[in-house]
């Protein structure tokens, strides 16, 4: 499958429309006990709907998913090897640098290793792993309107390290942190 070209009938550019967005991820896991205390444990996604033992739904505000994961066509299987396509990784937006700091916090406290931490210039990011290796970041936006620009008005994005000590100084002091789901 190649991608569609001028003589295709695709004679003027299309853009998708604003109001598009991802709505949700989902992944197939080895262990999904395993996976539920990653994401509802440490990151706190409510779940909203499991299939038996083999698919869960899991969700921020009661929405009826961001996240699902099952064990479909994977109970105990293995990562990807390296030099494979797939998901590079999966990216949760939080609201707040004060909601990131939380949740960073709540990472830390479960011991996940971070792979990195980074200044975008129009976000700043935590990189780590799940327990089924796929790739996280989570992350909070500026605000537009300090966004790096070029001289010609252009985004003009960056990586430059993220002081994660500063970041966890704006999290709200008190913030639990849950050693995982109740419910499984």
């Amino acid at each position: 499958m190649g991608i569609p070209n001028k003589s295709e009938g695709f004679d003027a550019p299309y853009v998708v429309d604003s109001a598009v967005r991802i709505g949700h991820v989902h992944l197939k896991v080895a262990d999904l006990k395993r996976a539920v205390g990653f994401y509802s444990g440490v990151l706190g996604f409510e779940v909203m709907q499991k299939i038996g033992e083999e698919a869960i739904f899991l969700s921020a505000g009661g929405y009826h998913h961001h996240i699902a994961l099952n064990i479909w066509e994977s109970l105990g299987g293995s990562p990807p090897p390296m030099g494979a396509t797939g998901l590079y990784h999966t990216a949760i937006v939080y609201p707040t640098r004060a909601a990131l700091a939380t949740v960073l916090r709540r990472v830390l406290a479960a011991r996940i290793p971070l792979e990195g931490a980074a200044d975008h210039g129009v976000s700043e990011s935590i990189y780590l792993r799940d327990p089924d290796d796929n790739g996280v970041e989570l992350y909070c936006d500026k605000p537009r309107e300090v966004w790096p620009r070029d001289a010609k008005g252009n985004l003009a994005m960056y990586t430059r390290m993220l002081d994660l000590h500063k970041l966890l100084s704006e999290a709200p002091s008190g913030s639990a942190v849950s050693t995982g789901p109740e419910d499984l």
